[in-house]
């Protein structure tokens, strides 16, 4: 992948005001008219993992970013489908089980920026909140996104908090080499520098809950990081009106 960014660039250890206003327009432009929730994905992904630059060399602040959608087991395609069976182990699949679906990807390395060549998360089950809490990385971001684990496993993600609250807080590492709730430390977070990670989401329409990862090479302070709720809110907003029927691009 290229190293420099494009037009309309970021400074997201900076994040200001002024920033966070154009991301937000920009995000809601570029989803538009998307024909599906992963083609949304797809450019949501694709704006960041552009726009957002270290401002210092004017290179692409993220090495990875991510979008994720919670789905019952049984409404994923075949090839989603086999991939989280294959995580279960002996968990027993049950079609009403939630998943976490990658649905779009975009990052440094080739593998990165095709869902399915994601080796270990691809589709990731919550089969039981005990076992989602034995995942530290999923556990903090359910968590530390204003959510219960029990209400995501169990699909009710509330409807209480959707009328209540519109946006949910950050899920926020501020140093990631060395922190628990990062997995692949020398193998991803050591090898490619990423400082600091960043995550955002809301609740849909259909109380199925959206997420976006940034895995950032530069370091982003806590300010920085919080400005991400109205980012969320921007996109929650800009999905808000794809139909749970047109989540896949049609091939």
């Amino acid at each position: 992948m290229p190293e420099r960014a494009t037009g309309g660039n970021i400074d997201i250890a900076n994040f200001s005001v002024g920033d966070m206003l154009r991301a937000g327009l920009a995000l809601r432009q570029v989803v538009g008219d998307a024909d599906s929730s992963e083609e949304a994905a797809t450019r949501v992904v694709r704006y960041l993992y552009d726009n957002c630059v270290d401002r210092a060399t004017g290179k692409r602040a993220c090495a990875l970013v991510r979008f994720y959608k919670t789905h019952p087991l049984g409404d994923l395609n075949l090839g989603d489908r086999q991939f989280a069976e294959g995580q279960l182990g002996s968990i027993a699949p049950d079609p009403s089980m939630r998943c976490l679906a990658l649905l779009c990807t975009v990052g440094d390395e080739p593998a990165w920026n095709d869902r399915r060549h994601s080796r270990s998360h691809r589709v990731i089950p919550l089969p039981s909140a005990d076992i989602v809490r034995r995942a530290p990385m999923i556990a903090r971001l359910i968590e530390q996104l204003g959510l219960e684990i029990e209400s995501v496993v169990g699909g009710v993600a509330s409807s209480r908090r959707l009328s209540e609250a519109p946006t949910y807080d950050v899920f926020y590492v501020e140093h990631a080499l060395g922190s628990p709730h990062i997995p692949a430390q020398a193998e991803f977070v050591a090898k490619y520098g990423i400082a600091s990670v960043v995550g955002f989401g809301g609740q849909l329409r259909s109380g199925e809950i959206f997420v976006v990862i940034l895995f950032a090479r530069i370091h982003i302070p806590a300010k920085s990081a919080a400005r991400f709720k109205t980012i969320a809110l921007d996109v929650r907003s800009a999905l808000f009106t794809f139909p749970e029927d047109r989540t896949w691009k049609t091939l």
